[in-house]
């Protein structure tokens, strides 16, 4: 009997074009093989008419437009962007510890959007998608903020936060979506591109 994960996904291998440990343990929750492959210095800027919601996507275009090796045809590339909407701005990742707990203090109180955008390239062509998460948090303390900048450092993480750690655990009330899109990946939607793929 073949593995489950192979009568699902045939013979598919997934490149994935990101540095994040965090998309990495994603994709392989979904019983598949991953790749990870290096992308050089991408731009991440985008066009001031987008809407906040339109630019994860657009980055992650931008990003696999940047691979330029040949794809055979069981492999898939995967690019993502991660934005934290609030109030109407895009948060992305802290310049540095200052910028971590403005962002936090921003969001301390209030309900926010997390926006991931998906590209997914094979041989024959691209799809890319996007999938909104909206989280809530309780009111964070100026303490709480600091310790938690100082004890796990998340400057790698858009709006200052990852949802899977100790601010997670005790700064959000509430969610309405994908929990995974909140680490960088929707995995139900990505998992339907996927199955759809020729």
């Amino acid at each position: 009997m073949q593995p489950y994960s192979h009568a699902i996904f045939g013979n598919r291998r997934l490149l994935l074009a990101s540095a994040s440990p965090r998309r990495r343990e994603l994709l392989g929750l979904i019983g598949i093989d991953v790749v990870t492959v290096p992308l050089q210095n991408i731009d991440e800027s985008y066009p001031s008419v987008l809407s906040p919601a339109e630019v994860p996507e657009y980055i992650s275009r931008k990003k696999a437009a940047a691979y330029t090796h040949p794809l055979a045809p069981e492999e898939i590339l995967v690019t993502a962007d991660t934005v934290v909407i609030n109030n109407g701005s895009v948060l992305g990742k802290p310049a540095d510890e200052f910028e971590a707990a403005r962002m936090l203090a921003l969001l301390s109180g209030h309900a926010h959007s997390v926006v991931t955008g998906v590209t997914l390239v094979t041989s024959s062509g691209s799809i890319s998608f996007s999938d909104t998460t909206h989280v809530e948090f309780a009111d964070l303390s100026e303490e709480e903020i600091a310790y938690y900048i100082n004890n796990y450092h998340p400057l790698d993480k858009a709006g200052a936060y990852g949802i899977q750690e100790w601010i997670g655990y005790i700064g959000v009330k509430g969610i309405c979506g994908d929990y995974y899109n909140v680490m960088g990946l929707p995995l139900r939607k990505l998992y339907e591109h996927i199955r759809a793929l020729d």
